[in-house]
């Protein structure tokens, strides 16, 4: 895998507004990796946000725009005439058609099983999940990951353990790993 690899992140991903956040805070300059997406994806990760975490549509559409605005190469098109070879969760054919469209190294997604690993190999690429992948950055240059965390912590009025703890929420393995390696306490109750 190059060193900036090229990661699909699926709608589960890019819904959480904390996952979100932190893995598109980690491609900015000097990136760790290059986020892929294709408009199925958006879309997906839209009516995500409004009907199931309750976002108001105006700010899923101001979230849309400031994504696509901040990394317009992200948006991989032409994937379409790929999806009748995609073996995968029909519901996800899009994910991989734009994963193999875009040359990606791998896909980003909770639903690891709509991605079986014996799909993947053809096109030569995996699927892995947000924290697992998040522990790979984390291996790549552990200092840009914290100074990143940090960053996005004192951006929200968070103390970094504070941040790390809610992310945890979502990627356990990789908050652990992260407080583990630090020698950080992370709080038990979080706001």
């Amino acid at each position: 895998m190059r060193a900036d690899p090229r990661a699909v992140l699926d709608a589960c991903v890019l819904a959480n507004f904390g996952l979100c956040d932190l893995f598109l805070t980690l491609a900015e300059n000097p990136p760790l990796h290059r986020p892929v997406w294709n408009s199925e994806i958006l879309n997906e990760a839209q009516r995500t946000q409004i009907e199931k975490l309750g976002w108001p549509a105006e700010l899923s559409r101001s979230w849309r725009e400031a994504v696509e605005s901040a990394f317009p190469e992200a948006l991989v098109t032409g994937w379409e005439p790929l999806l009748p070879v995609c073996e995968v969760d029909e519901k996800d054919r899009h994910v991989l058609a734009a994963a193999v469209r875009s040359q990606a190294d791998l896909i980003v997604t909770s639903n690891l099983r709509h991605f079986p690993s014996a799909a993947l190999p053809p096109w030569r690429l995996v699927a892995s999940h947000p924290g697992d992948y998040l522990v790979q950055l984390y291996s790549l240059d552990s200092g840009l990951v914290v100074a990143r965390l940090e960053q996005i912590a004192e951006k929200r009025g968070r103390t970094p353990q504070t941040h790390l703890a809610l992310l945890g929420r979502s990627v356990p393995a990789f908050a652990g790993h992260v407080a583990e390696a630090l020698g950080w306490e992370l709080p038990r109750e979080c706001p």
